[in-house]
């Protein structure tokens, strides 16, 4: 169809997903899809297939899709490859990371969690020395971007640390994945995890995991829950080209086979990590030349969400300053810091440096305490 036809959308999402997505996208939905198919079912596996080749060159890996939110994803790979005489080492500073604990605490797994604060950066003589402690440990669980803060944790080396003690490795690269460029058998993650709505730009309906094929193969019986089971969707798909054991997302899918091909034009990976870079430059300097400062030091900072800290004026009203924003079009994210006051700003999706800087100009407009 002519997209021109498609309504615009009356605001831009400046958030970590759900995030502003192309007309192409959204038309893809205008189609029914049957989930027993032949034609849909190729395009689940062609999703599959690409979303390994997006992961890593290395062979070995494969795909499974899930259906809901990032969050039952990374559910059902702890309840699912974590056995009943396992222990999981969760290292958390943030809400992501606490939430990966509070699954496992729900699912009976048993836990060690290694808390470095909400701003803190992980301490790998930590990480080290809670694995040596700890032999009992079997799965390591890490948040590659914390976007609690915007923080961009160093999986690579906690993945070196990991396998050196010989754990498997679980990654959530909710948030970065197709956004920062990764390889996952290099960083040592046996679990990847993400979500349709997140860098490469689909829209909610759906998460993936890829995994280390010969680490799922040994995950049989290990699920405490059935429709939870990654294992049992892993055999479905491999063993029924694409078919998913209950009803799945058709329509989020299709717009997801979409969204990967408009990644692809973009130039991958690289090309898409360069222009979120370039959201975040913008977007830092107009804010600090504005007045605004930064709650993470530069070092850390990842170029998917940025957070703020409120300015230290008694007529700031985050409330406030949202509803103008808005009414210029743009959506913002609150904060989630428990310590301090701040705002988040995303710099992903259908975004550009200019959307950036008409964002800055709506900033000046909305300064009302000044």
């Amino acid at each position: 169809m002519n997209t021109d036809q498609l309504p615009e959308n009356p605001y831009l999402l400046l958030t970590p997903g759900p995030l502003s997505t192309t007309k192409s996208v959204k038309a893809t939905m205008l189609r029914d899809w049957c989930t027993w198919d032949d034609d849909y079912n190729r395009i689940v596996e062609d999703i599959r297939s690409r979303l390994v080749a997006l992961a890593t060159p290395e062979p070995g890996y494969t795909a499974v899709l899930m259906q809901g939110s990032g969050t039952f994803s990374v559910e059902a790979t702890l309840g699912s490859v974590v056995p009943r005489k396992g222990k999981i080492l969760v290292i958390a500073n943030g809400h992501y990371g606490d939430r990966i604990g509070l699954i496992t605490q729900v699912l009976g797994i048993p836990t060690l969690l290694l808390d470095f604060g909400e701003v803190g950066f992980p301490d790998l003589e930590r990480v080290e020395s809670a694995l040596t402690s700890h032999p009992d440990v079997t799965h390591v669980a890490v948040v590659h971007c914390e976007t609690t803060t915007g923080m961009l944790n160093p999986v690579a080396d906690i993945g070196r640390l990991v396998k050196a003690h010989g754990k498997t490795t679980i990654v959530d690269a909710m948030s970065s994945f197709g956004g920062i460029p990764m390889d996952a058998s290099a960083i040592g993650a046996d679990y990847l995890i993400s979500s349709a709505n997140k860098c490469i730009q689909g829209v909610p309906g759906f998460g993936f995991v890829i995994a280390r094929r010969q680490d799922l193969e040994q995950c049989e019986g290990r699920a405490r829950s059935l429709s939870l089971d990654l294992f049992q969707q892993w055999r479905e798909m491999e063993s029924k080209a694409g078919k998913w054991r209950y009803t799945s997302p058709t329509h989020v899918v299709r717009a997801f086979a979409q969204a990967l091909s408009e990644l692809d034009e973009e130039g991958g990976v690289a090309a898409r990590h360069a222009r979120y870079a370039e959201n975040h430059r913008v977007l830092v300097e107009g804010m600090e030349e504005l007045g605004f400062r930064c709650l993470l030091p530069e070092s850390c900072r990842s170029p998917i969400i940025t957070s703020f800290l409120n300015p230290p004026h008694p007529d700031f009203s985050f409330k406030s300053f949202y509803s103008r924003l808005k009414a210029d079009g743009f959506v913002i994210y609150p904060g989630k810091v428990t310590h301090a006051e701040t705002f988040r700003i995303g710099n992903i999706g259908n975004v550009f440096p200019e959307d950036m800087k008409r964002l800055l100009q709506a900033v000046r407009k909305s300064m009302y305490w000044i």
